[in-house]
């Protein structure tokens, strides 16, 4: 598996202004979706799936009507690259699908 190399300051502003809703927090980004409790669940399988499928994970955060998603390449050390932006859009559009919103 090849690592991309990590994203200079300017092409991760120029990639987070593409995203709605997902900040950066140092070296990675986030975003926090709200829905029901047990939808948070499935929606946390069902992008766990498309990890897999990708070959690129985020952490996941699960509260009370609320679930929290953190991408960074842990390969590239814990720096930001075009495959947690290529992540981002992938969570926003099953979170979209599953009725999640923007919290």
């Amino acid at each position: 598996m090849t690592v991309p190399p990590p994203l200079s300051d300017e092409e991760i502003t120029r990639k987070l202004a593409e995203l709605d809703g997902w900040t950066r927090h140092g070296d990675e980004i986030t975003k926090t979706f709200a829905h029901t409790y047990h939808e948070c669940v499935h929606l946390a399988m069902y992008v766990a799936a498309k990890a897999r499928e990708v070959g690129h994970h985020p952490d996941i955060d699960i509260r009370w009507q609320r679930i929290r998603f953190a991408i960074t390449t842990h390969d590239a050390g814990h720096k930001l690259t075009r495959k947690d932006f290529d992540l981002a859009r992938h969570i926003d559009a099953i979170a979209e699908g599953h009725g999640a919103k923007p919290a």
